[in-house]
């Protein structure tokens, strides 16, 4: 057997499909296959290359030892004698989707007080090690960004094993444990108590092997600089869901993206805020819902971002859980979940969503996604599959992102530019533009066979058929199956 050695942190996904190739698949992952042949050719196609460019029809894509040999028309040139060859008629073939802000985690529950308010340390997370990889594949995504780690040695164990072909996922690129400063409502958490703190965590989880970190919401201004300082020095980058520091602020301080929108999270909407203090969750809500995209704060937010080049992340698709009459219940995603999980979610959706400012702000934060990126911001998509709020579920891994693509063209971007921020996009931004994002001679044949047309009805973005992975084709049937009932256990 040829012995595959990965130089952590330098490449994020470089090692994957060497490792695909070098080592045969378990038998716990090979369960789940349904194309695995040397030389494949997709034929008939409808093609969305993830460029953003039109959907082209009667197209052919040849797949050989895990990468893409093959892009044109049916017929040209002629097919490997050996291919496997599928006829793809009545299917569009999409680049393989790429979550940029995923977990492997899931709230086993909350706690909250006589008064309704979050008990201290009433969020407990419970990783979900089993089902979660699979929901990711099954759906679409083979690349995950985990944007905050609860356990992140069961992560990069997590990544090591799927890399290895010993249990079926997709590729990750594993975010450190949350950069937190003292105030956490999480048990689990680590609060920084000074810079140096935040220098010697990022140090040190860089040297076990994450590629990514994310700061939180109690994080200082020095703290954060001091984390951002050491990440870059080691060619890492940061992300942050962040409420005591401002997005403008973080902008400043040199942080490469921000996780949610400013209309969902950003605190410098709210009159008086005190430096490196989250404001009181009711004051941000209502001076969220109440802004004015068009107004002067706002636009200076955006304005400062893309100078800064910061990206920022959507996530409309979990802050759509705190709105239920927005949200359709599916049933692949309540079948996945486990009961007491089920009946938890379904009783927080019936009491949630009495406040119009919920609603409010959701859609004044379509507004400014759209916005910023028509005037050149760099738009990332993720889903936040954590069910951490006051809504717990819904979000799942992977159904949560299809969903994120869905409300992208609610905002008003056209289903091929959801698609090309979903892969193109995230690809560009993790510095992996030269392996996948797009469908090409020579990317990893990381593709999505799905059973419609996406570039028109964005929600046949649901319809997943196939899922090629280094070139081998998933089952996703067969993965969701293997999980329901799981979401909340394991």
């Amino acid at each position: 057997m040829r012995t595959v050695v990965c130089i952590i942190g330098l490449t994020l996904f470089n090692c994957a499909t060497r490792a695909q190739i070098a080592t045969s698949l378990a038998p716990e992952v090979r369960e789940y296959v349904k194309v695995d042949a040397p030389v494949v050719a997709l034929v008939h196609a409808r093609l969305i290359d993830g460029t953003g460019s039109a959907a082209r029809d009667q197209q052919t894509v040849v797949i050989r030892e895990g990468k893409i040999l093959f892009v044109g028309r049916d017929g040209d040139p002629p097919l490997p004698r050996d291919a496997r060859v599928l006829d793809m008629n009545g299917r569009t073939v999409i680049p393989g989707l790429i979550d940029m802000h995923g977990h492997m985690f899931y709230t086993a529950g909350n706690v909250f007080t006589k008064d309704g308010k979050l008990a201290a340390g009433g969020i407990t997370l419970n990783e979900m090690v089993y089902s979660y990889p699979r929901l990711y594949l099954a759906s679409g995504v083979t690349a995950v960004r985990t944007t905050g780690s609860i356990e992140p040695y069961t992560d990069l164990n997590l990544k090591k094993w799927i890399d290895e072909g010993m249990i079926p996922g997709p590729k990750m690129d594993v975010t450190s444990p949350y950069l937190e400063g003292p105030g956490t409502m999480f048990p689990q958490i680590h609060e920084l108590t000074s810079p140096e703190d935040a220098r010697k965590t990022v140090a040190y989880w860089a040297g076990e092997g994450v590629t990514s970190f994310k700061a939180y919401m109690n994080i200082t201004r020095a703290q954060l600089k001091a984390a951002i300082d050491e990440a870059h020095r080691r060619n890492l980058k940061v992300t942050g869901h962040l409420c005591s520091v401002t997005s403008r602020e973080a902008a400043d301080l040199g942080i490469d993206n921000l996780e949610h929108g400013p209309l969902v999270v950003d605190t410098e909407l709210v009159a008086n805020k005190i430096p490196d203090k989250c404001p009181p969750f009711a004051d941000m809500l209502a001076a969220q819902a109440n802004a004015d995209v068009n107004g002067s704060v706002a636009q200076q937010i955006m304005r400062d971002l893309i100078e800064h080049h910061v990206a920022v992340t959507s996530t409309l698709s979990v802050y759509e859980l705190d709105i239920p009459s927005h949200l359709p219940l599916r049933k692949e995603v309540l079948d996945a979940m486990l009961p007491e999980s089920l009946i938890s979610y379904l009783t927080l959706r019936n009491n949630a969503g009495k406040d119009p400012h919920w609603l409010m702000r959701f859609q004044k934060e379509m507004q400014w996604e759209r916005a910023f990126y028509k005037a050149g911001g760099t738009l990332l998509a993720g889903s936040d599959p954590t069910a951490v709020g006051y809504v717990v579920g819904g979000d799942l891994a992977g159904y949560g992102f299809q969903r994120e693509l869905e409300l992208l063209v609610e905002a008003g971007f056209t289903p091929l530019e959801a698609i090309h921020i979903a892969t193109a996009g995230n690809a560009a931004f993790l510095g992996q533009s030269e392996r996948m994002g797009t469908i090409a001679p020579g990317k990893q044949a990381d593709l999505v066979v799905i059973n419609g047309d996406p570039s028109t009805t964005i929600s046949d973005i649901e319809k997943v058929e196939t899922v090629f992975k280094d070139g081998v084709g998933y089952d996703p049937a067969k993965l969701q199956q293997a999980v329901r009932g799981m979401v909340g256990l394991r």
